[in-house]
Parts: structure tokens; sequence; C-alpha cells
């Protein structure tokens, strides 16, 4: 097999829309950390469960290991915070409360406050699970990651709304298979 090209790959990894998060975490001597991060992922509802991935080489990432974190899902109007947290330091500290169990974020999409679940090896990342167990949903239009660059959300897809994904239990789709085709031979 022919070895992967990592910018290549990177390429590749860009062309899936995201949307940025700053996971905010505490050092053990109490000091506020962050890192932006766009590896996010809903885990599941019961229990309340969501993933951040994060590059081992990330200060945050030391500080994770059995600690509160919360997972600040960044507005359109917090694109300096972004760069802020991705090393691209700015002037003015970005504003964060930091009287709660974890250092949180001011004007976020939405806020996920979560506790240690459980960290599992990434290769060169650490995959983070934590617990939900305090949210926050605002108005603001979420800011959004493609192609290496910012974004913002554009129009409306017109078609089908479904009030629930097509492989739940109750879809039904999925229960009236009775055969199914290995990966490798499609």
């Amino acid at each position: 097999m022919t070895p992967i090209d990592t910018r290549e790959l990177r390429r590749a990894f860009g062309t899936f829309a995201t949307g940025v998060t700053v996971v905010t975490t505490r050092s053990d001597d109490g000091v506020p950390h962050g890192a932006t991060v766009n590896a996010f992922t809903a885990v599941s509802l019961d229990p309340p469960l969501a993933q951040v991935t994060l590059t081992r080489t990330s200060r945050a990432a030391r500080y994770l290991e059995g600690a509160p974190f919360a997972i600040n899902i960044l507005s359109l109007e917090q694109m300096n915070v972004a760069q802020h947290f991705a090393g691209k330091v700015m002037a003015e500290e970005p504003d964060w409360t930091v009287d709660g169990t974890v250092p949180v974020l001011t004007k976020n999409a939405a806020t996920l406050e979560c506790r240690p679940w459980n960290i599992y090896d990434g290769g060169d990342h650490i995959i983070v699970v934590g617990e939900v167990i305090a949210m926050e949903i605002t108005q603001r239009p979420p800011l959004l990651f493609f192609g290496g660059k910012f974004r913002e959300i554009g129009r409306l897809v017109e078609g089908a709304p479904w009030d629930h994904s097509g492989d739940a239990p109750e879809s039904g789709w999925f229960a009236g298979s009775s055969s199914f085709k290995p990966f490798n031979s499609l």
C-alpha cells in the first residue's frame, strides 16, 4: 500500500464542514486554559456524552485527564476567540466566566459543561469523552470551519426534514433487513 500523504489527508479532512469549539478547563493550580478544537462529536443522549479530540501536544490536553471541562461552541462573532486559543494570541484575553466548576467563554452559540467520562488513544491526538452535566443554548449563529477557513451558515437547503435519525430503532427501516453485504464486497 502507498503511504498516505499527510497534507492530502488534511485536505480531505478539510472537505468536511465542522463547527468550531474551544475546550476549556483548569490546570491543577486553578489557572484556566483552552484549546480551539473542531473535532467535536455528540456521542450519546443517554447518558448524555460528548467527545472532543485534541492534539497530544496542546497544553489543554495535559490538563484534561480526570478534570471537568467545557465545550464552548463558538458563535460567528467569536472568530478572534478561535484564533486566540489556536495560538494567535489576542492583545486582550477573551471574556470568560471563571467562577464556576469550569471556565466558560461568553457569547457562545452553546456551552456544554462536562465531567470526565473517559480518555482514549487517538494516535497523535487524545479522544476525550465527557458526560454533559449542564448546558446553555443561545440564539447566536455558530462559527463554521471548512477548507481551512472560517465560514458562516449559508442558505437553507430545501428537502424533507425528519424528526429522528434514519437508523433509529423507531424508524423501522433497519428492522426489515434480514441480510447484509460486508463493506468489503461493495
